[in-house]
């Protein structure tokens, strides 16, 4: 079962827009700001590079997590530019 189904077929497509229209070959960081212009246009709510606290055992550690982008409040959404999934 797929959780926030409906918000993630928004995010899908977006991505989906991305990749279809910038193709292969570039940096994350591209596809990033990509990914924010088009999240943008379909009034997508996000945070982008969002800084979380990681817990571990109940206790809060010093190293923080840095997510790509946070939609919805609730959707961590990571970019990864690569040639070929393993």
């Amino acid at each position: 079962m797929l959780l926030y189904k409906d918000e993630s077929y928004k995010i899908i497509g977006a991505c989906m827009e991305v990749h279809n229209t910038l193709g292969c070959g570039f940096l994350e960081a591209v596809y990033q700001e990509a990914l924010a212009i088009e999240f943008e246009k379909r009034g997508i709510p996000y945070i982008r590079e969002a800084e979380l606290n990681i817990e571990y055992k109940g206790i809060i550690l010093s190293k923080k997590y840095n997510a790509d982008f946070i939609c919805y409040d609730k959707i961590i959404v990571e970019t990864k530019a690569l040639s070929e999934l393993a």
